[in-house]
């Protein structure tokens, strides 16, 4: 569907090249102008025009070779400009060409026509050596929607991804094969279903190709009068009408999705073993059982649909754990994805609809899954169940960095990730990373601490004193729902005194609750948790609040002031400093 008009431009300045692609089905044309690194007098100055069915190709033999994305020309780093050895064609080195069909070109000098294609084997060895992230990006999109998904190539793909995640600084690697990944499966899916679903994570691009610039101008779009119309002209009369109702606006975005799975979450204390309880305040009670059930309810679907797909033995236990979070994204994504496409897809039935959402979310996971399956084998990781005794190997501590920024790829899209990837991630951080660094990898919500994991090494590691450290340090930061279940798998003193504590605490809450309310009295600047003082303090002041004040004269005795001089005595008689 795609109709371009190529031409050639003079040029004031000998060293330079200029010519204009004009992308009649966007809108707008683009004219580029190119600086030649070296000229001899011989040597062509004619561009020749190459149509490849996806891209465009400016061809000045001996130069350079521009391939331009015709389905997305609008930012520059989908389309492939080459230099030197890579710009070369087989057999057609410096000589006059046509391109009279798609995927053909003629030799004018002596009068042979060849089929053209672009090399995949040329084109990944192109993303490995290259170092630009303009080149890196229009290659990896060239791989992924032009040659299609095959095991193969998606292999090598993540392969490279796993070996450049921290070379490439203008896009996320993991985010654009995902997405480019997702569109490619999903767009043959049904009519128009290309200009609805995103091909990218990046909403602009600022970097430079050295040695050409670009200028963009609008152009009145070409007004078509057929009937009945088939095929390409169906095609291209879709993708004019989508020019018309600004297409960018009609490709799915997650920030709808990020913001309401964010409200429920605040509305909802979701449990590890699964219940979840309402708050009180409106907002949470307009959050009704049956819409919750129904969220649920489509990610149970997603994942008893992805069971069907894949015999193969999966990562444990990836998929074969409960992760409430994850799935309550899983139903959002399907229920707000649902009706993106029936708002733009009305001649599509419901039940097509219902299809393709449940494809595109189950893609999504099995591409996560994909990307950690071929990891894990790359560093050659056999276990999965995790003996927390042993430290991790310089494998296992790349697949953790590499875990990392699969959960930064996923919080940017706000994207679903299988069930059971916290505690894969949770547990080579126990075994590959500091205490100080887990802990504070924990605080900062890079890992999350997950029950099955928590009681594998509650159970399994013995009470040494760097274990009892670990173990105290992970107690410490459990939510109250999930330690509830998992401490009693930890029979020490320690936990039992923790325990005891906040079974202590909880009694006094609830008694405070029945009696009437005490005002809070004026604290220390630090608050201390001891609890006996802190409930005799709570009813001295209400005493006091009744008027009864035996030291008058003393405005320095107050219940703060017996406080002080508690705490005082009880590290005196401690043999601690009190400061």
């Amino acid at each position: 569907g795609g109709l371009c008009v190529c031409c050639s431009l003079a040029s004031d300045t000998p060293d330079e090249i200029k010519y204009s692609i004009y992308f009649l089905h966007k809108g707008y044309n683009k004219t580029f102008t190119v600086s030649l690194e070296r000229t001899e007098s011989h040597e062509l100055k004619e561009v020749a025009f190459l149509n490849l069915d996806y891209y465009v190709a400016a061809y000045l033999p001996g130069q350079f070779l521009h391939l331009l994305n015709i389905q997305h020309p609008d930012l520059l780093c989908y389309s492939l400009f080459l230099t030197g050895e890579d710009a070369r064609i087989d057999m057609l080195q410096n000589c006059c060409i046509r391109s009279p069909l798609m995927s053909t070109v003629l030799d004018c000098h002596v009068g042979s026509m060849y089929a053209m294609s672009i090399s995949g084997s040329a084109l990944l060895q192109f993303l490995q050596n290259s170092k630009q992230d303009s080149e890196r990006l229009a290659a990896l999109h060239c791989a992924l929607l032009h040659f299609g998904h095959t095991e193969d190539l998606e292999m090598q793909i993540i392969w490279w991804i796993s070996e450049n995640l921290s070379t490439c600084h203008s896009f996320d690697p993991i985010q654009e094969f995902i997405i480019a990944s997702l569109y490619c499966r999903m767009r043959p899916e049904t009519h128009n279903l290309d200009k609805l679903l995103p091909y990218t994570s990046l909403l602009d691009w600022i970097g430079i190709i050295p040695g050409v610039t670009c200028a963009t101008d609008i152009i009145s779009l070409p007004v078509l009068e057929f009937q009945n119309s088939k095929g390409f002209w169906e095609k291209l009369s879709s993708n004019l009408e989508s020019v018309k109702y600004a297409e960018p606006h009609l490709h799915y975005h997650s920030n709808m999705l990020r913001r309401e799975w964010r409200s429920i979450l605040i509305g909802l204390q979701l449990c590890s073993f699964g219940d979840f309880c309402l708050f009180t305040n409106q907002r949470e009670e307009r959050r009704t059982t049956a819409y919750l059930r129904n969220i649920f309810e489509n990610a149970k679907k997603v994942l008893s649909h992805l069971d069907t797909w894949d015999s193969e033995e999966r990562l444990a236990p990836l998929f074969q754990e409960e992760d409430y979070q994850q799935q309550l994204l899983m139903g959002l994504m399907v229920a707000q994805l649902k009706d993106h496409l029936l708002r733009h897809l009305q001649y599509v039935g419901k039940k097509k609809i219902d299809q393709i959402v449940l494809d595109y979310v189950a893609n999504l996971l099995n591409l996560v899954h994909r990307i950690m399956k071929e990891v894990w084998r790359r560093y050659q990781l056999h276990s999965c169940i995790f003996c927390f005794e042993e430290r991790g190997s310089a494998g296992e501590f790349a697949v953790f960095h590499i875990m990392s920024r699969i959960l930064e790829a996923a919080n940017g899209m706000c994207m679903p990730l299988p069930p059971g990837f916290h505690t894969l991630h949770l547990g080579l951080g126990v075994r590959c990373l500091p205490l100080h660094t887990l802990l504070h990898y924990i605080d900062t919500g890079v890992l999350h601490l997950t029950e099955t994991c928590v009681r594998k090494l509650l159970k399994e590691l013995d009470d040494t004193e760097k274990n009892e450290k670990l173990k105290f340090s992970i107690v410490m930061r459990l939510p109250e729902a999930l330690g509830q279940k998992v401490r009693q798998f930890w029979n020490h003193p320690i936990n039992a005194n923790f325990i005891a504590r906040k079974y202590v605490k909880l009694l006094l809450e609830k008694l405070g609750n029945r009696q009437c309310s005490r005002p809070i009295p004026e604290r220390l600047s630090v608050p201390v948790e001891f609890l006996p003082l802190n409930y005799l303090t709570n009813m001295l002041a209400e005493i006091e609040n009744q008027g009864v004040h035996p030291y008058e004269k003393q405005d320095h005795v107050s219940v703060r002031f017996v406080e002080e001089t508690a705490l005082k005595h009880t590290m005196t008689f401690l043999g601690l400093k009190y400061s």
